[in-house]
């Protein structure tokens, strides 16, 4: 089994339910526990810290309204847990609650296995770079946003006067350097702060789903609609809607993002009767939207409603001064999930963290740190246990075509995991359909690196 799989907790009274769900998580490589009630959940959480909850809404107590799975998620949340609900009795008014009260998102039963395991996926990825809470004499926040460093000052300057207003952002950066924290980071400081937070990784929605992701569909729209599906902007509605990767948006579903975000107004997949939301839109890339214009493969008028606001998140290598207060984070995370005690990071460590180009960014400072905890014996990370390679200093890369080295990166990571797409995309930060796009790109075959399935 990966070490890297991820612990996830089900909790559910339901015995079949429980079966169900470690069969198809055990299968797909995590590690599973299971909960029965809300003692079994607080043992289960003390002892094992899981990376994601799965937790039903209904219990035998309670089994109808949801009530007694948000007390549970109240505690978990205020543990630092990322929770997915899950109930058979679906309705927008419970998952905006259990949204509002700090789920990361809502499952209805019966459950489709490919959302499920992309909703996992997203949220397990996204875990090496959560929230940074670190105490710092130098300039935060209540929420503890990191702003130390010159360009972090600058853009924490800029949130001030955005934030509070209802303008749609545009968020551009390199992969890794925290987009979607940023994007957590307005909503925080927005007038919809105590109203949904709701996220949609657009990068790994499948082609044919993008409709039935934002806007919901009715029982039998499609072939697979077995049940009705509620969008993520009615989720959002009165709050906030974060869509990554919106550059994967295909030109089909384009005009009618741009409808909503000019009217409000949408349909349902498969009725015809006309809804209204009131969401305040903040969507990231990495991608340069102004070359997908002029390429036909995004529209100009709907970059214009997405990127009222621009703001560019800078990657870490642009700022330096807060290498040191992100590492100490992750050490201290990392040291507790993996029962090291107290646990330093050498002065040649801390100079050799300053020096390395970050290519990966937070991302890889993240995984730079876990692993670097992992073989730590003494207490004292030196410099030599970053396993860093090379000398990668900013002053000594070469520079070459962008396109060249992300070839090579994605080439390497195939080579390592044996062609295993699930593996490789993990290691790489970014979503399985993003990779197949860049294998595409690059004209990469998966059977040229391997037998591995995924």
């Amino acid at each position: 089994m990966r070490r890297d799989s991820g612990l996830i907790l089900v909790a559910d009274d339901d015995e079949d339910i429980r079966l169900a769900l470690d069969m198809l998580l055990c299968n797909e490589g995590y590690r599973v526990v299971e909960a029965a009630n809300g003692r079994e959940i607080a043992v289960q959480v003390s002892r094992h810290r899981p990376d994601i909850v799965l937790l039903d809404m209904n219990f035998h107590r309670d089994t109808t309204s949801g009530e007694e799975g948000l007390e549970y998620l109240t505690s978990l949340v205020q543990q630092g847990l990322k929770v997915i609900l899950m109930t058979a009795w679906g309705s927008v008014d419970l998952a905006v609650r259990g949204m509002k009260s700090g789920a990361v998102d809502f499952i209805e039963k019966p459950w489709d296995k490919s959302r499920l395991l992309q909703i996992i996926q997203q949220q397990l990825q996204g875990e090496r770079i959560a929230d940074t809470v670190i105490p710092s004499p130098a300039k935060t926040t209540h929420h503890g946003w990191i702003a130390v460093s010159p360009a972090m000052q600058e853009l924490e300057l800029m949130l001030e006067q955005l934030a509070p207003t209802d303008a749609n952002i545009l968020i551009l950066g390199e992969n890794g350097t925290g987009k979607s924290q940023l994007a957590k980071r307005i909503y925080q400081l927005s007038q919809r702060s105590e109203s949904p937070f709701v996220t949609v990784n657009m990068g790994a929605v499948p082609a044919t789903l993008f409709e039935s992701e934002l806007f919901g569909h009715a029982k039998g729209a499609f072939t697979d609609a077995r049940e009705a599906r509620t969008g993520r902007f009615e989720l959002a509605n009165g709050g906030t809607l974060f869509m990554d990767e919106v550059g994967t948006l295909p030109l089909d579903v384009q005009p009618k993002l741009l409808r909503v975000l000019e009217t409000g107004e949408y349909e349902v997949l498969g009725t015809s009767l006309t809804r209204s939301t009131d969401v305040r839109v903040i969507s990231a890339t990495n991608a340069d939207l102004h070359a997908s214009v002029s390429e036909g493969k995004f529209r100009q008028d709907l970059l214009f409603r997405l990127n009222t606001f621009v703001i560019e998140l800078p990657p870490l290598r642009d700022r330096l001064q807060d290498i040191p207060p992100l590492a100490e984070h992750f050490l201290q995370a990392f040291a507790a999930k993996y029962n090291k005690g107290s646990v330093r990071l050498s002065d040649d460590a801390i100079q050799r963290l300053r020096e390395h180009s970050w290519p990966g960014n937070i991302r890889e400072l993240s995984h730079v740190i876990e692993r670097s905890v992992l073989i730590c014996r003494d207490g004292i990370i030196s410099s030599s246990q970053l396993m860093l390679a090379g000398s990668s200093t900013k002053r000594q890369v070469g520079l070459r075509p962008l396109e060249e080295v992300e070839a090579e990166l994605v080439e390497a990571a195939l080579l390592h995991y044996k062609g295993h797409i699930s593996k490789a995309a993990q290691a790489l930060g970014i979503s399985r359909m993003a990779l197949y796009r860049r294998m595409e790109k690059f004209a990469l075959d998966k059977q040229d690196f391997g037998p591995d399935e995924d």
